[in-house]
Parts: structure tokens; sequence; C-alpha cells
């Protein structure tokens, strides 16, 4: 065993490197949807390998005697660390990344991105008590703000409040296990760990109320721009314009709509099971003059979860003006879920095809 754990720790750099793709491995098999109870039970055990690691860690580095090697086991803490760290970054990727909008999440995702890659960077750093109990936060906090929904069955300020407090309260405990098992230690570091976990609840409450944060738990499973939409039964039917070759690279398609034709705004939005929120479709136009875009108007409908592909739902714009459109697909808190982009030239009646939503 002695032998194992000096192979280990001679080989640590590598070991935590292998940590964290495993739980990006593992991250990838167990991860489905976001209220599954195995999502949770995963995301729940890769907090409390966290904390374990840092708490031991902590307190073998207040018990150590001057001048006495501790025990080869210590190696072990880095890599659990990492390992737990990995899973929590890779899985907050997978899931916000589904519920984002680039055009207004990306700087929250490429700060998860970021965290994540730098994983392994920031190695060192893991052996300090700030770095780590920090990082714990957030993770704790990014966690709070898509599973409290699932607990409330709503989302908005009041939710994301109870989110930040819930959070709050988890590591408030963290912290009081720190002082109990490694005192001294703890006092040396404990305003910086305050300052800068204030500091992640503003930048958390920035991102929130800026928009920028993405809407979890909602996601936009599918969404399209169509010259009819009706409910037959259980079934939604279309009438789709072919789309040109432009549009698989992300541009915006043209639709050619007759005078006194309408528009339609399809979009299934997937919410966890026994959510049930109001989502809006926001329908506005580019305004050249102004260089800006110009809300035409707004539908608001509900909607409720559990709905593998998404709660599908859509609106109406009457006899469109020729022009650059879009369609925002907001959160009842005006969160953005997805964005239809598109353009209208007018002219005779669009040859279309009949499709299955």
């Amino acid at each position: 065993m002695t032998t194992l754990f000096a192979w280990m720790y001679k080989h640590e750099r590598h070991l935590s490197a292998g940590a964290v793709l495993a739980g990006f491995i593992f991250d990838s098999i167990f991860f489905d949807r976001i209220d599954e109870p195995i999502t949770h039970q995963v995301f729940i055990s890769y907090l409390c390998i966290a904390a374990i690691a840092i708490l031991w860690r902590h307190y073998l580095e207040e018990h150590t005697v001057e001048g006495v090697a501790r025990p080869r086991w210590h190696s072990l803490f880095p890599i659990m660390t990492q390992f737990a760290f990995g899973g929590l970054w890779s899985g907050f990727l997978i899931f916000y990344s589904q519920s984002a909008t680039l055009a207004t999440s990306w700087p929250f995702l490429l700060l998860l991105a970021g965290i994540f890659l730098g994983n392994e960077l920031f190695k060192k750093y893991h052996e300090r008590l700030v770095f780590n109990a920090v990082l714990y936060f957030f993770a704790l906090y990014s966690y709070t703000i898509f599973s409290v929904p699932l607990v409330t069955r709503a989302i908005g300020i009041g939710t994301f409040i109870i989110s930040g407090i819930a959070a709050v309260a988890a590591f408030a405990l963290f912290m009081l296990l720190l002082r109990r098992l490694g005192h001294f230690r703890f006092l040396k570091s404990a305003w910086q760990i305050r300052l800068w976990a204030g500091g992640v609840v503003v930048a958390l409450n920035l991102f929130y109320f800026a928009n920028i944060l993405p809407p979890l738990p909602l996601a936009l499973a599918e969404g399209g721009i169509y010259h009819m939409v009706e409910k037959q039964g259980a079934e939604y039917i279309a009438q789709a314009e072919a789309k040109p070759w432009y549009a698989s690279l992300g541009f915006a398609p043209a639709l050619h709509v007759a005078p006194g034709d309408s528009l339609f705004a399809y979009s299934a939005v997937f919410a966890p099971i026994a959510l049930t929120t109001t989502i809006t479709h926001e329908w506005q136009r580019y305004n050249s003059a102004a260089a800006s875009w110009v809300t035409q108007h707004t539908i608001s409908f509900s909607i409720s979860g559990g709905r593998e592909s998404g709660y599908r739902g859509y609106t109406i714009t009457p006899n469109p003006p020729e022009g650059s459109w879009r369609v925002s697909i907001r959160t009842s808190d005006g969160r953005l879920i997805g964005r239809l982009n598109f353009s209208v030239v007018r002219g005779a009646h669009a040859t279309t095809e009949t499709v299955q939503l």
C-alpha cells in the first residue's frame, strides 16, 4: 500500500488530469434530463466528494507537525477534488449550454468553459484553501440555481433569490466545518474567502438581472417560423417554406409573404415535470434608420413541464411588412430561451409543404 501511495504522489499531475477526464465521461453517461433523480444524485455526490476532500486536507494541514511527513494517502485529496470539480464543471456546461442562447449567455458559458479547461492548469492553486473554498461556493450556487426551481415548481426572481439563500446557507455550514477542523489556518484565510464568495454572489446576480444567465431549467427543444400552424388532435401541423442552404449555417432564412398573409412562430420549450410557468414570444422588426430592434407585439402563454420534446405552442403576426425580423422566446422574468431570426420578402404566395411538428 505504501508503494501505491508513493506511486500516486509521484504521478499526481497525470492522475489529476485523468480524474478530470473521468468526471467528464461519467457526466456524459449519467446526465440526461435535468429533472431525472440520477442527475441530482450525481451532482450531490460531486459536491460531497469535493467537500470531504477539501475539509480533510484542511484538517491535515492544520494538524501536521512541522518537520513530520504527511501521510502517503494525503495525495488522494487533490485527485478527489479535481475529479469532483471536473465533473461539476462539465455537468454545468452540458446543462447550461443546452438552455443558453449564445447571443446573450456567452459570458457565463465562457466563464464555465474557462474554469473547466483551467482545472488542470490551476492545479497548484487547489492546494490553497481560499481557491478551493471559493470554487466550491460557485459550484453550490450554480447547482441551486437550477435545482431549487424543481422544488418550488416555478421560476422567477423569487425562486432565484431562494436559490441564493440556499447556496449561502450550505456554504455557511461548510465554513463552520472548516473552522472546527482547523481553527488557526481557517482564520488566516476567512476574510479572503468571504470577500471572494461575496464577489461570486454579486457576479451571479449581475448575470441574472442582466439576462446573461441561461434560463435553466427551461430549454428550447424546437422552434421555427411557418406560414401556418394548427393543432390537429395531439399533433401540430405546419406549412413550411423550403429553407435555403445558408440557413443551415445559422443565417436568417427569407420567407416570402403575400399581402394579407400571416406568419406563425412555433416553439417547443422543455420544462421539468410539475413545473408550470409562462413564456413570451416577442416579435421584433429591425428599424434600419434607428439601427435597433423594435417590438411589434408580445404574446404570452402558459406551459407545463414533463414532455420530453417540450411544451408546444405558437403565436401569429398578421401581414408582416418586409424587412429583418426575429422572435425572442423569453421566460416570465425576461431571460432569453431562444431566438428565431428571419427576413420577410413581400410577393406572391410561397411554395410550402406540410410538416408534422
